[in-house]
C-alpha cells in the first residue's frame, strides 16, 4: 500500500509548499523509495490554461498534455518521476466531473452534496495518483482557513481515518515572522494556524517553519508545546540563496528520518545519497564565467510567469560553470524606445506568449539579434516572431505577420493550420465567444532533426520529444520563400508537415523552436539546447 504525505500551508500563501514537497520527495527518492506527487488547487477554474500569468504565473505542461500548476515544474525538477494530468486536481475539475455524473444519473437520484460526493471524488483522484509508488506527496494549495480549500482538507481528514496513522502523514508549512523592531521571532501565527487545522480534525505530525533565520531551540520547544507536535518534528526552513540547497538542509535536520519512521518504511529505506544535489550546489556557487542574457517579455515584473525558463537558464549555467545574469526587458519598452538596451547583452531569448501586446518590440529584438550576430533563442512565439522578422526584412514580405495579430495580412507566415489547409481557401474566423481552454497543441510531440544543423549538434540524435503549448503554426505555403533566403528548417514534426525548429544560415547561433524545452530541463541533467545557448553567449562575450 502506498503511504500518503499531505502538505498544508498556514499563515500566508506562497511560502514554498511546492518546493518543500519536491525537496522532501527528492530525499525519499535518494533513499530508494519510489515517489509520486500531486497538487490540489482550490480555484474553480478547470485548469490554469486560461488564467493570466499575473494571476497564476506560468502554465506548466506535462508530457501527456495537461495544463497544470507551476508547482508541477518544481516536482519534475527535483525528482525522477514524470508528472501527468493525474498530478494536478482543481476544484473546478472535481465539480465538473461530479455534475457530469449527476446529469448522467450515476447517483441514482440522490441529493448531490459536498460530503460525501465531492470528497469521495477528491479521494478517488488522490488514490488514483499512486501509480504503484511507495510514497505519494499531496500538496494542498492555498492557506488553512480559506473557504475554498475546505473540501480538500475534509477529504484528507477522511483518508487518515480510513488508512490509519501509519499510512498517512500531515506536514504543515507555516510562516514564523521576525519583528525587527523588537528583535523577536513570533510563534503566535503558527499556533493559530495549527489551531485552525485542528478545528477541522487534522493534527499535523510535522511542522516546517519558514523564516529569514534559524528558529532558536527555545522557540521550537514553544511551537511543539502549543501545537502538540514532537520537538524534533519542528523543522526550520530558512531563506537560502538557491532552492537546490533545500534537500540537504532538510536532510540535515532529520526530516526524512522522521517521515520514514512515522510511515513505518525503515526496512525499505536505504541511507540517503544527496551527492548529486551537493554537486549541483557546488557548481552553482563556483562559476568560472559570467554572461548576461536578455529575456524579452511582457510579464517582466512577475518572475513566476517565466519560472521554468529562469530555472532552465540556471541549469545551463550549472552545467557550463557559468553565472547567468538574466535581464528582464519589457518588449513594450523596446517597441517604444528602440533596441539600445540590447547592446550590452551576450544573448537574447524571447519566450512563448499570446496576444498582440508588445509583439513589435519582440520583432525588433529578433531583428537586432540577427543583424548584430548576437546568439538568439526563440521559444514558441519567440520562434514565430523570428520568422515574421526574417520574412519582413530578408524575404521581401514587408507586411508579413501572424494571423493571430493581423488576420488580413498579405503574408501570413504564421497562422492556424485551417487557414491554409481549407480547400475552399476561406480563412477561419475566430469568435470572441469560442472556447479557449483545451484548444491547443499540447504535450510531448516527436520532432525529427536534420543532420548538420545546430539543433542536431545540441541533441546529438535525430529524433526528440519535447512539450508544446500553442495554437499557431508556421505556414507551409510560404516556407519555401523563406528557406530560399537562408532560413533553415532544422526540425519537423514526425509526419514532416509542421515546422518545429529553425536556424539562420549566416549566424553564429540563431535557433527557434516551436516547443518549450524549458519544461524538460532539470538541475541535475540540464538541457542540451539551453547549454549550447549559454556556450554561444560565452563565445560572444569573449569576442566582444
Amino acid at each position: 500500500m502506498a503511504r500518503y504525505i499531505f502538505v498544508t500551508g498556514g499563515v500566508v500563501s506562497s511560502l514554498g509548499k511546492g518546493i518543500a514537497s519536491a525537496s522532501l520527495a527528492s530525499i525519499l527518492e535518494s533513499r530508494g523509495l519510489s515517489v509520486n506527487l500531486q497538487k490540489l488547487d482550490p480555484y474553480i477554474n478547470v485548469d490554469p490554461g486560461t488564467m493570466s500569468p499575473f494571476q497564476h504565473g506560468e502554465v506548466y505542461v506535462t508530457e501527456d498534455g495537461a495544463e497544470t500548476d507551476l508547482d508541477l515544474g518544481h516536482y519534475e525538477r527535483f525528482v525522477q518521476t514524470t508528472m501527468s494530468r493525474k498530478s494536478n486536481i482543481t476544484t473546478g475539475s472535481i465539480y465538473a466531473d461530479v455534475i457530469a455524473k449527476e446529469r448522467r444519473g450515476d447517483y441514482l437520484g440522490a441529493t448531490v452534496q459536498v460530503i460525501p460526493h465531492i470528497t469521495d471524488e477528491i479521494k478517488s483522484r488522490i488514490f488514483n495518483a499512486a501509480n504503484g509508488a511507495d510514497v505519494v506527496m499531496v500538496e494542498i494549495g492555498g492557506t488553512v482557513g480559506d473557504i475554498e480549500s475546505l473540501p480538500f482538507l475534509e477529504a484528507i481528514r477522511q483518508i487518515r481515518m480510513e488508512l490509519g496513522a501509519q499510512n498517512t502523514l500531515f506536514i504543515h508549512l507555516t510562516l514564523v515572522p521576525f519583528l525587527s523592531a523588537t528583535g523577536e521571532i513570533k510563534t503566535k501565527p503558527t499556533q493559530h494556524s495549527v489551531k485552525e487545522l485542528r478545528s477541522i480534525g487534522i493534527q499535523p505530525d510535522i511542522i516546517i517553519c519558514r523564516s529569514k533565520q534559524p528558529i532558536p531551540e527555545s522557540d521550537k520547544k514553544k511551537i511543539a508545546l502549543f501545537t502538540n507536535v514532537e520537538e524534533r518534528a519542528v523543522i526550520s526552513s530558512i531563506d537560502l540563496k538557491s532552492i537546490y540547497e533545500i534537500p540537504e538542509a532538510l536532510h540535515k535536520q532529520g526530516l526524512d528520518n522522521i517521515v520514514i519512521e512515522k510511515l513505518n518504511l525503515t526496512s525499505q529505506a536505504k541511507p540517503a545519497d544527496l551527492s548529486d544535489w551537493h554537486e549541483v550546489v557546488h557548481r552553482l556557487k563556483h562559476p568560472k564565467k559570467e554572461v548576461n542574457i536578455g529575456l524579452i517579455g511582457k510579464y517582466i515584473e512577475l518572475m513566476d510567469a517565466y519560472k521554468s525558463l529562469n530555472e532552465a537558464l540556471i541549469h545551463a549555467g550549472i552545467h557550463t560553470l557559468t553565472k547567468v545574469n538574466i535581464h528582464y526587458l519589457d518588449s513594450e519598452e523596446i517597441e517604444k524606445n528602440g533596441t539600445e538596451a540590447l547592446a550590452a547583452l551576450d544573448a537574447i531569448l524571447i519566450p512563448g506568449g499570446f496576444g498582440n501586446r508588445g509583439i513589435e518590440g519582440k520583432i525588433k529584438a529578433a531583428q537586432f539579434a540577427r543583424e548584430n550576430k548576437i546568439p538568439y533563442l526563440g521559444i514558441c512565439l519567440g520562434m514565430q516572431v523570428a520568422i515574421i522578422e526574417f520574412a519582413r526584412h530578408v524575404a521581401d514580405m514587408p507586411t508579413a505577420n501572424s494571423t493571430e495579430f493581423d488576420l488580413h495580412t498579405a503574408y501570413p507566415v504564421v497562422g492556424l493550420i485551417t487557414e491554409w489547409t481549407d480547400v475552399s481557401g476561406s480563412k477561419e474566423k475566430r469568435s470572441t465567444g469560442s472556447d479557449l481552454g483545451g484548444t491547443m497543441r499540447l504535450g510531448g510531440q516527436y520532432c525529427r532533426l536534420s543532420m548538420g544543423t545546430k539543433a542536431y549538434e545540441s541533441y546529438q540524435k535525430e529524433g526528440i520529444i519535447e512539450r508544446h503549448r500553442h495554437r499557431y503554426e508556421v505556414n507551409n505555403t510560404l516556407i519555401d520563400q523563406l528557406t530560399a533566403q537562408g532560413l533553415i528548417v532544422s526540425g519537423r514534426s514526425q509526419d514532416g508537415n509542421l515546422v518545429e525548429m529553425i536556424e539562420l544560415k549566416d549566424h553564429p547561433w540563431f535557433v527557434g523552436c516551436q516547443f518549450h524545452p524549458e519544461f524538460t530541463s532539470t538541475p541535475r541533467k540540464g538541457h542540451p539546447l539551453f547549454m549550447d545557448f549559454i556556450k554561444a553567449a560565452i563565445e560572444h562575450h569573449e569576442h566582444l
